[in-house]
């Protein structure tokens, strides 16, 4: 039989440039349209915009700030998520109790409960972390609740046969196997502090990218408005590629596919 002759491998920056292209010659055809033209200004009027929001002094404002809510609600999320999420998963009366209201509030939309934020912490950028450590802490600890659950019971048992206590356990099974779904808690965790942003500084705050999208968008000024969204994007890869290093550091013993 002939060997089938493998086609040119393309490589991943490649692919990446492919990718681009693709999303500007896309993002120049929404620029056109009568209708979309206002909402997609292409990137000759965004990119200027930066220089417009630095000339108003309120640019890196608006990114330290966000930086710093997303930094501070998401750190008080992975602290808080990981024992809660240890103990659901070791003692079924903890897990009966708080697992159902985790699964309650978050399915509700940040932006239903912001106002609440404000009332009991007034405005500024405190209601804003707070409501950023909410959304993060529900959805790490059901990830990483459900990653120690799905430990391969047979391995547990066959340590406690062979004399293993339950500290033994822990720190030689339950922790070096709930890495890789701490890492994917931790990707969903950015993800959700960053989707909870706009949301969060709609709260009072003085600064940040979400209040100035949405301070933008009610003057209906486009291009820095994009411009800022973009950014949030850009942040947000930044962030991914962060935690995909961490990742291939601690789970390199990890079969890929």
């Amino acid at each position: 039989m002939k060997k089938k002759k493998k086609g040119p491998v393309i490589s991943d920056k490649l692919w990446l440039l492919l990718s681009l292209c693709t999303a500007l010659i896309v993002w120049y055809i929404l620029s056109l349209g009568e209708t979309t033209g206002r909402s997609f200004p292409y990137i000759h009027k965004v990119i200027p915009a930066i220089g417009t929001m630095i000339e108003r002094e309120v640019f890196w404002k608006d990114i330290g700030s966000s930086l710093l809510c997303v930094g501070a609600g998401f750190g008080l999320g992975f602290i808080t998520s990981l024992p809660i999420a240890f103990l659901m998963a070791w003692y079924t009366p903890v897990q009966k109790i708080i697992e159902p209201w985790i699964n309650f509030i978050r399915n509700i939309p940040a932006l239903g409960y912001a106002p609440l934020m404000v009332i009991i912490f007034g405005v500024g950028r405190k209601p804003a972390i707070i409501l950023i450590w909410i959304c993060c802490f529900m959805t790490m600890s059901i990830t990483i609740y459900q990653g120690i659950k799905n430990i391969d019971a047979t391995i547990v048992k066959a340590a406690r046969v062979l004399g293993a206590g339950d500290m033994d356990i822990f720190l030689k099974i339950t922790c070096p196997a709930t890495v890789p779904f701490i890492i994917t808690a931790v990707r969903l965790g950015l993800s959700a502090g960053l989707t909870t942003l706009l949301a969060a500084e709609s709260t009072g705050a003085q600064n940040g990218i979400g209040m100035r999208i949405r301070s933008l968008a009610n003057s209906f000024d486009s291009p820095p408005m994009l411009m800022y969204i973009i950014m949030l994007g850009i942040i947000g890869l930044i962030l991914v590629k962060i935690v995909d290093i961490i990742e291939r550091k601690l789970t390199g013993w990890q079969e890929k596919i």
